[in-house]
């Protein structure tokens, strides 16, 4: 039963979850329950640029609008602040136009409850809401401070406090045929038409990594032990940490960090035979696509239980497990370094023993 009840059901919703890839990934359940709740309601979503690909092209979304954060601060920098202000003023604007009745904060930081209150609905609820966010909601939805042992726990959590449908909880990621057309010509032209690995390194914290060496022996072992050509998968802060990992390939690898969209790389992990990840987005989008994955988790546990029958977790759980971005270890990071590149590879060859869904 819900404990947040709505004097009426909303007419114009808006869920506002700005970045981290991963996070906006567990959070599109959110979507079709919204929308089996509230079926003529007009659902909109709010992202940051480099997050919206994973939202924008999804069907029952009735409107993504996009926050140019990076915008703002360049004119913040620069000294620009009429420039900010207009834009600033012009983007309140926008987001009132749309008469929301009802915002749901699920990103939980001062930026996004901002968003949500300059949204202008009346009842505004936040999951978690931190930095004194909560000032700005009407209701707070308090965020569990345990593991959480299904993918989108938390969301589930706020949609089942707002009484929807959570009959369906799967995450949801949809695509645009630019970007499946864009990943076949990829697959074509670096000959990858016979199957192929990704391998998602990066993260943008030291902790949730795994070791360099070991993702260079991996990638030699996916191509002897399993016949499998490896891609490397993404952006351009991760160039150097890339050609470091490429070095120490023995054979051949392809890496198309940097070259591609987000949401383009999201198409090539589609196609893929097998994915090995860390707690990243791409990892997350593998299992939402339901293929094969192993996820190395360790500093942070995103999710314990296999989200899916072809998702392998492999995780060393130690007393200081997860730290969740407080290491103790003096950067030793000995929850990645328990794990094996035999390990990685057992569990790979079972996730590939399940059947394709599809």
């Amino acid at each position: 039963m819900s404990r947040i009840a709505l004097a009426k059901p909303p007419s114009s919703i808006l869920i506002v979850r700005l970045t981290a890839r991963g996070d906006v990934v567990f959070a599109t359940p959110l979507i079709k329950a919204f929308r089996r709740t509230y079926p003529d309601a007009r659902i909109t979503w709010l992202a940051e640029s480099h997050t919206a690909d994973l939202v924008l092209h999804n069907p029952h979304l009735d409107e993504v609008i996009v926050w140019n954060r990076k915008e703002w601060k360049r004119l913040l920098r620069r000294g620009r602040l009429l420039a900010l202000g207009r834009l600033a003023l012009d983007f309140v604007r926008e987001l009132r136009s749309r008469e929301f009745d009802l915002a749901v904060d699920v990103h939980g930081l001062l930026r996004a409850g901002a968003m949500t209150y300059l949204s202008g609905a009346p009842t505004r609820i936040g999951l978690g809401s931190t930095e004194g966010s909560s000032l700005l909601m009407t209701h707070v939805v308090p965020r569990d401070s345990s593991d959480l042992p299904q993918v989108a726990s938390e969301y589930r959590y706020v949609a089942e406090e707002l009484g929807l449908d959570v009959s369906d909880f799967r995450l949801d990621v949809v695509l645009s045929r630019e970007d499946e057309d864009s990943a076949r010509r990829i697959i074509k032209e670096e000959r990858l038409t016979d199957g192929y690995a990704v391998i998602c390194p990066f993260t943008t914290r030291d902790w949730k990594h795994w070791f360099e060496d070991r993702w260079a022996n991996l990638v030699d072992r996916i191509k002897a032990d399993l016949g499998l050509t490896t891609v490397i998968l993404g952006g351009p802060d991760d160039l150097e940490a890339d050609r470091r990992i490429r070095a120490a390939v023995r054979g051949g690898v392809v890496s198309l960090v940097g070259k591609t969209s987000l949401s383009e790389a999201a198409a090539l992990v589609k196609s893929a035979r097998l994915l090995v990840g860390v707690d990243t987005g791409l990892t997350h989008i593998a299992t939402a696509f339901e293929r094969p994955t192993v996820a190395l988790f360790g500093s942070n546990i995103p999710y314990s239980e296999p989200p899916a029958e072809r998702t392998r977790i492999i995780l060393h759980r130690l007393e200081c497990t997860p730290c969740k971005h407080n290491p103790t270890c003096d950067g030793d990071y000995t929850c990645m370094r328990l794990i094996t590149v035999d390990e990685v590879l057992d569990e790979a060859r079972e996730a590939l023993k399940v059947g394709d869904p599809g």
